[in-house]
């Protein structure tokens, strides 16, 4: 599996960006996997952002983010997004996309096997 990541960029404190990550080449059984990100800033470990189910009913989200950040999917394109909304400074980083083929929208990152390159988001105060 491959995992294409896009979307990220510079913004201003209080903005918005919307990241989307697509999944391509061989099919996980049934088709069942969830997908999710996690970021990591500078000099700070990786932490758990978002993830969401396969059929996208469950959606879990790190406390940081809960009401202003938005994960959604498109199973005809595979694809999932993530929306963010009233940025701040703090949530700047270098985001990943991960899917895991159990679909299990979890913050473990190591039940994870397939990542995305990361794409560097920067919130400017």
């Amino acid at each position: 599996v491959q995992l294409q990541a896009s979307g990220g960029g510079l913004v201003q404190d209080g903005g918005s960006l919307r990241l989307s990550c697509t999944a391509s080449g061989r099919t996980f059984p049934n088709n069942n996997f969830a997908m999710g990100y996690f970021r990591q800033a500078p000099g700070k470990a990786r932490e758990f952002v978002s993830a969401i189910s396969w059929r996208g009913d469950v959606t879990n989200y790190a406390d940081s983010v809960k009401g202003r950040f938005t994960i959604s999917r498109d199973n005809t394109e595979r694809t999932i997004y993530l929306q963010m909304d009233r940025l701040k400074p703090e949530d700047t980083a270098v985001y990943y996309c991960a899917a895991n083929p159990y679909g299990l929208a979890v913050s473990d990152y190591g039940v994870y096997d397939f990542r995305a390159q990361g794409t560097l988001v920067t919130v400017s105060s």
